[in-house]
């Protein structure tokens, strides 16, 4: 089932440009979902505000012009007479991974709850939501507000997507506590397990890639503990970067090795691999299915450039067939 107008997909959080050594690009971890989940053809909510300012309207113009062609809805997207439009300085390193210097305070930390955006959530079929945004109010009461207002049926996607120093431990707690579907990446599981005081998990995943059977036990046993301090939570996905992915349930777990591509930048990769999730989610599918669909967009857009380039018809096609 994809979302609709009377059954939406909110994505709330941050809107902002990188600013990499090649020029500005527009982004933010809920932007890009947000947009890639309206190409895969969900009636997809962005929730954002930008700053009256060049880089808010250069924004609001791209993200316009890519509405007409989707299910993208920028009626949530509000405008700051105070602070800027959001930017981040962004290097690669020589294996195409960002480094980020985010700066603060900006318009995405001035998101306003209003009646229509707390209306617009008791109706939502998807909430995602993140750490980052949750950085400093009013975001973050607009943001756990949107969060509770949410109905019995929807489904709380948090990308943890932590950006430290900007992710303090209530935050997580906050953010682990409400979430039906979790998504972490290898590489903050240390952090995560630190900050909720749990020693397995703080062991993290490091010393466990010398071999795909240690590194899947790991992830298990990891998996395993974060669905047990969060008991509400329905699905884990545990990220491992060109190691594919683990998914875990409250019936089972499925890993998956992830798909071979020639990486041109891995900007947006993870929040590609969030929105096949998601989209796969939504459908029925299985830990197998969720997994390929979630890789599928991840390796697509890890080797294109750009964090949210079109998605060509033959990859929709594929992404089809393996929902069945």
């Amino acid at each position: 089932m994809l979302t609709s107008p009377s059954s939406p997909q909110i994505a709330i959080g941050e809107l902002l440009w990188d600013m990499l050594p090649s020029g500005p690009r527009l982004g933010g971890a809920t932007t890009n979902f947000a947009v890639l989940s309206a190409r895969l053809g969900e009636y997809s909510s962005l929730v954002s505000c930008v700053g009256d300012d060049e880089l808010g309207r250069e924004a609001m113009g791209r993200l316009a012009a890519l509405a007409k062609d989707t299910s993208l809805s920028l009626s949530g997207v509000q405008t700051s007479g105070s602070l800027p439009t959001g930017t981040v300085s962004v290097t690669l390193d020589d294996e195409g991974r960002p480094k980020y210097v985010i700066n603060s305070p900006v318009a995405w930390d001035a998101i306003s709850l209003t009646t229509t955006l707390t209306e617009l959530a008791g109706s939502a079929a998807v909430i995602y939501f993140g750490t980052l945004a949750q950085r400093d109010e009013p975001s973050r009461s607009s943001m756990r507000a949107v969060v509770e207002a949410a109905g019995t049926e929807c489904t709380r996607m948090c990308d943890l997507n932590l950006r430290m120093p900007f992710c303090t431990e209530e935050t997580l707690r906050w953010s682990v506590a409400h979430a039906d579907v979790l998504k972490v990446s290898d590489e903050e599981l240390a952090e995560v397990g630190r900050m909720l005081g749990n020693v397995l998990i703080s062991q993290g995943l490091s010393g466990a890639k010398d071999s795909q059977n240690s590194l899947t036990g790991a992830a298990f046993w990891c998996a395993s503990e974060l669905l047990a301090v969060a008991p509400q939570c329905r699905l884990v996905a545990i990220t491992l970067g060109p190691y594919g992915s683990f998914l875990m349930d409250r019936h089972g777990s499925f890993r998956h090795n992830g798909y071979p591509v020639k990486v041109v930048d891995t900007i947006g990769a993870g929040d590609a691999f969030t929105a096949g999730l998601v989209h796969a989610y939504l459908q029925g599918a299985t830990l197998e299915g969720i997994s390929s669909v979630a890789n599928r967009c991840g390796s697509f857009v890890a080797s294109q450039s750009g964090a949210t380039p079109e998605i060509p018809e033959e990859v929709k096609v594929e992404i089809r067939g393996m929902l069945g």
